[in-house]
């Protein structure tokens, strides 16, 4: 029991911090106001954002590191594809920018822990 409670109380952990990530851009979400292009906006930040933390959870349960490389690359490619849409939504509601910047900062460090697995993995 002792080794769990470590785990809990650890800084750092990235199946944490991408759940509580994809609990943001659902809040997010949630937060705007509903019109045509802001509905597409959030359908397709939503999808992204909350991929990556199943496909990190999808990459740690692979057989083989070929297909742990694979789903790694996905979970990079979908921080930079929730990059493009959170600047699409600062674009389409200009008055939310400082209050996207955060969330914004936090999907650029995940974008650069995923590219960085990828990079240790490639080494291996």
């Amino acid at each position: 029991m002792e080794d769990v409670d470590k785990n809990k109380n650890k800084h750092y952990d990235l199946e944490d911090r991408t759940l509580e990530y994809g609990k943001r851009i659902i809040k997010m979400a949630r937060s705007f106001k509903y019109d045509i292009v802001n509905n597409n906006l959030i359908n397709q930040v939503v999808r992204s954002g909350t991929s990556l933390g199943a496909n990190y959870r999808e990459a740690n349960e692979t057989e083989t590191k070929k297909d742990f490389l694979f789903r790694m690359r996905i979970c990079r490619k979908e921080a930079k594809e929730t990059i493009y849409w959170l600047y699409l939504i600062i674009e389409a509601n200009p008055e939310l920018d400082l209050r996207m910047r955060p969330l914004i900062r936090e999907t650029e460090e995940l974008l650069k822990i995923f590219a960085s697995i990828v990079e240790k993995s490639r080494e291996k």
